[in-house]
């Protein structure tokens, strides 16, 4: 089988988290301070941390911008759940936005004429909006900070995709146009940590509050606490939080794989450019990045005729092929759409999810295997 995604696990990686093994320290150590200092310089950042997932990063990013029952949380409607499921861990309510038919992220439009339709009719704005860098490829954020002005809403980049990507020549998690960003490091995205996520701000104090709750709302800073210290040992309590903490072998194996990052982002745009001409033939339609951009490359989605899809897809799974669909729009979910009964109408979002596919793209693909995905959509496509 020839994954969609996989991690590439090197001799140094396994001696750094074996370093830590025998070592004092096992859950949160020495590692993962210094696996978020590697991570904030790598992706352009002042404060990084680093928690247990990405759902972690994005639940805690909305709780450090005061999300609560009553306020409403956007997000483009064509990601994984996480996206949407962060706000209502808060108590928020939740609604999409369609995307953009080129490149699959949030649509600026389609935001745009929601909030403004929203004002029109009295309705609450969003306190947050939550674009999602699909496949890899960063958002139109600069015009989505401009809306972000104009309406009054926070912005978290889900960048679960997007680490070692550029938008307007800074690195995706610079946060000059957003509040927080969120990388992933589960096995199928560029940087593992086995699973694992962070956030990362140029706000200090937004840094302070998601290192506070990532630790049970537990303090050991005696300017936070309510009263003097007993003594050494004394921590207080201040806040409801959660036990999202990293271990230090988790941090160990991310900050070997930070120092492959540029490489291997190279490699996937090299393989990627490699689709695009060995897929020109075919009756695909293949991803089209953005002049502002430079895609991480998380995945390549192709495009086929709606009518084809179940049958492309089956057939090169039967070739031992292993796509996969990222992702079913949000509001097809049934908790969304008959659970919290959300309603609308996203036709970009459905027409992608008839035709997309996602096929087989990771650092260490081999373009023999490349070929043979390209030789399989051949057969069925003719």
């Amino acid at each position: 089988m020839i994954p969609y995604g996989r991690q590439e696990i090197s001799q140094q990686d396994i001696d750094a988290v074996v370093a830590v093994l025998r070592s004092d320290f096992l859950t949160q150590g020495p590692q993962v301070p210094a696996f978020e200092a590697a991570l904030g310089e790598a992706v352009g950042a002042e404060h990084a941390v680093a928690v247990t997932s990405a759902t972690a990063a994005l639940h805690l990013a909305c709780l450090a911008l005061q999300v609560g029952p009553g306020d409403l949380v956007w997000t483009s409607d064509v990601t994984f759940v996480a996206s949407a499921n962060a706000a209502l861990y808060c108590g928020a309510d939740v609604d999409f936005v369609d995307i953009d038919p080129v490149s699959y992220n949030i649509s600026v439009a389609a935001l745009r004429d929601k909030l403004a339709a929203a004002r029109s009719a009295g309705d609450r704005l969003p306190k947050v909006v939550i674009p999602v860098h699909l496949c890899g490829q960063s958002c139109a954020m600069r015009e989505i900070y401009a809306l972000g002005q104009e309406y009054g809403f926070a912005i978290v980049e889900d960048a679960s995709h997007a680490i070692g990507g550029r938008y307007r020549d800074a690195p995706v998690g610079d946060c000059r146009y957003s509040n927080i960003t969120v990388f992933s490091f589960h096995p199928v995205k560029i940087v593992t940590t086995g699973e694992g996520g962070a956030a990362v701000t140029a706000d200090a104090e937004l840094a302070r509050r998601m290192q506070l709750l990532r630790t049970h709302g537990i303090t050991r800073e005696p300017q936070a606490m309510h009263t003097a210290p007993h003594g050494p040992w004394y921590y207080e309590q201040i806040e409801l939080g959660f036990n999202f903490r990293m271990t230090d072998m988790q941090a160990a194996l991310g900050r070997s794989q930070l120092t492959r990052l540029g490489e291997w982002v190279t490699a996937r745009n090299r393989l990627a450019d490699r689709y695009d001409e060995r897929l020109q033939s075919l009756p695909v339609r293949c991803p089209v990045q953005s002049a502002e951009a430079i895609s991480a490359r998380h995945l390549y989605v192709i495009r086929v005729a709606a009518e084809a899809h179940a049958e492309v897809f089956a057939h090169l799974r039967r070739r031992e092929i292993g796509v996969n669909l990222h992702y079913i729009p949000l509001h097809r979910q049934p908790y969304y759409a008959h659970t919290l009964g959300i309603r609308g109408e996203w036709p970009e979002a459905d027409r992608y999810y008839a035709e997309a596919i996602s096929i087989p793209l990771y650092h260490h693909l081999s373009e023999a295997q490349q070929d043979t995905v390209v030789a399989a959509l051949a057969e069925v496509l003719g």
